[in-house]
């Protein structure tokens, strides 16, 4: 899998709008651009999240990222990348889509 390394300065939204954040990042860390790189093992919490259904709020609120297959880890933990594969999750863990990675940082990628 190739893409482009998330850090924590990356611009991530769910798939309503609602806006992904690290809930978690750890103390040092590597750093690209002064900033952390991603990794699986970060928890990431989406806040905002309009969705709806049949008119009962049904809001994404966390992200669960899968592992990724491209050999780069941190801390033994994989790398996020802007094309690792995701899924926003409701209160009650139901798949609500992919997140969408906005804006990430182009200095650093992975092939």
């Amino acid at each position: 899998m190739s893409g482009s390394l998330l850090d924590a300065g990356a611009v991530i939204g769910c798939p309503h709008g609602g806006r992904v954040t690290a809930a978690t990042t750890p103390s040092g860390g590597v750093r690209a651009g002064g900033a952390v790189v991603a990794t699986a093992a970060h928890a990431y919490v989406v806040t905002g999240c309009p969705h709806t259904v049949d008119r009962v709020p049904s809001p994404c609120v966390a992200v669960r990222w899968a592992a990724g297959s491209s050999g780069v880890t941190v801390g033994g933990e994989p790398v996020l990348l802007d094309t690792s594969a995701a899924q926003c999750l409701t209160a009650a863990f139901v798949p609500q889509g992919p997140p969408v990675v906005q804006a990430a940082q182009r200095k650093v990628t992975v092939r």
